[in-house]
């Protein structure tokens, strides 16, 4: 193996800076884009993609056993003609990794001979056969798809450093898939009017790995059907993680779910409604029992702190004298309670918000809001409300899912085959995550886990190459430099030397 590249890519580093270094410039003549006699011309031998990551990602999955896994567990084809289950879900994943949108996209990847060189493939499915293997999917071929994707992130979990996954969090939510489309069997109208579906999504806040899809009409409620598939991730996880704690909205509070779990020693953080009998008992808790809810900063400051912007948007309701409700201060406190379908008490903190009604300048009244967590957990009251709040962050990984791999375009016929276009295309975000784990530089992998899926194209996937085929290997020559090569090498030895799957 050639080890060239440590030196290239430090020479790479070493002009982008001297290029990039501050300079006392003085007043230019000419604008800095002055390029003006430029000329095209196609190169008769040399030959390049411009997503020169997805070796990598596919070097990643073969040493995952993805495709083996896949062949083995998904039978919907009766003859390969050409193609095998696995290459029709890495096909419009590798579509979204490759910078794709939609399903017409693949038919960009088809009509590329260095895409599939770099692929070692003859050719791949167009559109229309990606869409009508989409069609061949039942519930049971979904949710074997979906274990397969599970048992390859277990390979990657059992790999992590000691410590890893000490305390997992699932966090689980619905939203809503919107469609345009008239003839899509299974839709349905959502309580905010949208025609669409109403998909189930139950990720790992550790990792935003997604665990499950689960695809519903649109007028589902947010906790149908939720138990089933939370019981199902809470085993997978609970291979590789020393404790799990469930999060979810006042939806998926599931009272006649926690005496179990909490049986089984597992953990949860639920928002709970605020019905009379709840908002009586926290009027009724004398003064002492409240104390002041400081909330912690949200990162810590490394330099000298700046002053706040002027809030524009607050003049403007305070001049046209709109109504306006502003937080004064919060308390917190805590009770023991019963839910009607527990056969025990839980801790139930309660965070108590005043709040001002103003208009213009002049306040109008002061009003009380109540918020209830019902726990299992041991922590101190206003950590029980942090972790509560930090469930939120699921809806990043949901709007990632949405407009970052746009897994909920929802393109082709019913609601299975849309679940299960949903969940090959989902595959590319995980793809994402796996790789940013197995990254040897632990820091860098973890800024990569965390970042959007666009940032992460052009980071990772979107380089140029050209490709060198010879009698044994493929080789990808990058043919460009960014700050993200350097671990990108590194993890492409890694995945090399580290042999994941037996």
């Amino acid at each position: 193996m050639s080890r060239t590249y440590p030196k290239i890519l430090r020479n790479c580093k070493n002009r982008i800076e001297r290029r990039l270094a501050p300079k006392n410039w003085e007043d230019q003549p000419r604008p800095m884009f002055k390029a003006s006699n430029i000329h095209y011309e196609m190169a008769e031998r040399v030959q390049g993609i411009n997503c020169g990551g997805i070796g990598a990602m596919h070097l990643m999955v073969q040493g995952l056993g993805l495709v083996k896994d896949i062949d083995r567990s998904v039978e919907l084809l009766k003859v390969h003609l050409p193609y095998h289950e696995s290459d029709h879900v890495l096909n419009i994943a590798y579509n979204i990794l490759a910078g794709g949108v939609r399903l017409e996209d693949i038919e960009l990847r088809r009509q590329d001979e260095n895409f599939l060189n770099g692929l070692g493939a003859q050719r791949i499915p167009d559109p229309t056969t990606a869409g009508d293997f989409t069609r061949r999917f039942q519930e049971a071929d979904i949710l074997s798809l979906q274990e397969c994707f599970n048992r390859a992130r277990l390979a990657v979990w059992k790999v992590q450093p000691q410590g890893f996954l000490n305390e997992a969090f699932i966090d689980v939510d619905g939203t809503i898939a919107g469609t345009q489309g008239e003839c899509k069997e299974g839709i349905g109208l959502s309580y905010k009017g949208i025609w669409g579906y109403a998909p189930l999504i139950i990720s790992l806040a550790n990792t935003k790995e997604v665990l499950y899809l689960l695809n519903r009409p649109g007028q589902a409620a947010s906790q149908s059907g939720s138990v089933e598939w939370i019981d199902r991730a809470v085993e997978w996880v609970l291979q590789a993680a020393g404790a799990v704690t469930i999060r979810g909205d006042t939806d998926f509070s599931h009272t006649e779910q926690l005496d179990r779990w909490n049986g089984r020693g597992i953990k949860f953080v639920f928002g709970i409604d605020a019905h009379p009998k709840l908002v009586k008992i926290a009027d009724e808790l004398a003064p002492s029992n409240w104390k002041r809810l400081e909330r912690l900063p949200k990162y810590e400051i490394l330099s000298e702190p700046r002053q706040k912007a002027f809030r524009y948007k607050e003049q403007i309701v305070i001049e046209k004298e709109f109504k306006n409700r502003k937080l004064v201060g919060e308390d917190i406190a805590e009770i023991q309670y019963q839910p009607l379908k527990c056969g025990q008490k839980y801790r139930v903190v309660i965070v108590r918000k005043n709040i001002s009604v103003q208009k213009g300048e002049k306040a109008l009244l002061d009003e009380i809001k109540y918020f209830f967590y019902i726990t299992n957990r041991k922590d101190k009251a206003k950590k029980i409300v942090g972790l509560a709040n930090d469930r939120c962050d699921q809806e990043n990984v949901i709007e990632q899912l949405k407009n970052g791999v746009n897994a909920m375009r929802m393109p082709v016929h019913d609601l299975l085959s849309n679940w299960a276009y949903m969940v090959m295309t989902a595959l590319a975000w995980n793809l994402k995550s796996w790789y940013g784990l197995l990254m040897p530089n632990r820091e860098r992998g973890l800024e990569l886990v965390k970042m959007e899926f666009r940032r992460f194209l052009h980071a990772i996937m979107l380089i140029p190459c050209q490709i060198v085929r010879t009698a044994r290997r493929v080789i990808y020559r990058v043919l460009g430099y960014n700050s993200w090569l350097a671990d990108f090498f590194a993890t492409w030895e890694r995945l090399q030397k580290l042999v994941l799957v037996e």
